[in-house]
């Protein structure tokens, strides 16, 4: 039996792996649970993620990464291996060639920590691409020619800028501010304002089913359930768009900053090209009601959502496991 090529995105919210020629055959959350007791595994993925926040004392649902990148690095190993089994990728004679992803402007160290997490799960050969080019690629975006293209991807760990042309990345930025942030900042903005502790999932279907940020409307309302920090009791409260928009403005605005300051450093005449082309948005992050329409505002250049934001990053690793002589000449 021969042996498969897959492609994984190793996201700090999702982990998503795509096989050639099959396309993606697994999307599930980041998260191993674990028996602090005995350092047993208990679930992997959805059913950890169903965990998360709920467990009793003795088990602990944990992310193994952050940021974008290994911030446990034997639970992700534990995580890519109960995925790599899952979907049959190795057997006892083959074993698969691999290319993951990682953010732009990351350390060596931590780049070597993806492969070397890879080459773990008994990969035969390990493939290393950056985030912004492979999901411009799964975007659709024919970035092998000698004008711009401009992607904006935001995950939930990593936000990665970059302006690519003739294969290559020509000026990227990255910063830690994206969908986990965004979570946070509600939860932050909540407990401030109101007294009231919500938890993470609360703070993500908010973000995911209530929140704009451009043009909210105040007479917007939504009911939230948590827990009063004086009385330590169950308490509902009522919140509005304009309030949302306020929670996430810093981190926003942060990101709009780190873009303009690309826009900047990128050479004139491409500068142009990007004018005429736009800049395309990728990842859960891009899917934030009103952000496209804000970015366009505030940078002055068209923008707009990719097809399927949030398996871009996967599908353009199907797409270079397909080329994969462009691959060995990027990993020599």
């Amino acid at each position: 039996m021969l042996a498969k090529d897959i492609g994984i995105d190793l996201g700090t919210a999702n982990v998503l792996i795509y096989i050639k020629g099959e396309g993606i055959v697994l999307d599930e959350p980041s998260i191993v649970a674990i028996d602090t007791e005995n350092k047993k595994v208990i679930a992997v993925g959805k059913e950890a993620s169903e965990m998360f926040g709920r467990t009793p004392g003795s088990i602990k649902a944990i992310k193994p990464m952050k940021d974008g990148v290994i911030a446990d690095f034997e639970i992700t190993e534990i995580m890519l291996n109960t995925f790599i089994k899952k979907i049959k990728a190795r057997t006892l004679f083959a074993r698969p060639r691999i290319l993951i992803c990682c953010p732009s402007n990351i350390t060596p160290v931590e780049k070597n920590a993806i492969k070397e997490a890879a080459e773990r799960t008994g990969a035969r050969k390990v493939y290393i691409e950056e985030e912004p080019k492979v999901a411009a690629i799964g975007a659709g975006m024919d970035i092998s020619k000698p004008s711009a293209n401009m992607v904006i991807d935001i995950g939930g760990g990593t936000t990665d800028i970059a302006v690519l042309s003739m294969n290559d990345i020509v000026i990227s930025q990255s910063l830690r501010i994206a969908g986990n942030v965004f979570d946070q900042d509600i939860v932050k903005y909540i407990k401030d304002k109101y007294k009231l502790l919500i938890g993470e999932k609360t703070a993500e279907d908010i973000k995911i089913n209530f929140a704009s940020v451009y043009e909210p409307k105040k007479e917007e309302t939504l009911e939230v359930k948590g827990r009063n920090l004086l009385t330590g009791l169950p308490h509902t409260i009522t919140i509005n768009q304009v309030e949302i928009k306020e929670a996430l403005k810093d981190s926003i605005n942060k990101i709009i900053k780190t873009a303009t300051n690309v826009l900047e450093q990128t050479p004139p005449e491409l500068s142009a090209d990007i004018v005429d082309c736009g800049i395309v948005m990728t990842g859960g992050g891009a899917l934030l009601t009103g952000l496209t329409d804000l970015f366009e505002k505030e940078l002055k250049v068209p923008t707009l959502i990719a097809d399927s934001p949030l398996t871009c990053v996967a599908e353009g690793t199907g797409i270079l496991l397909n080329n994969i002589k462009l691959l060995q000449k990027d990993n020599n």
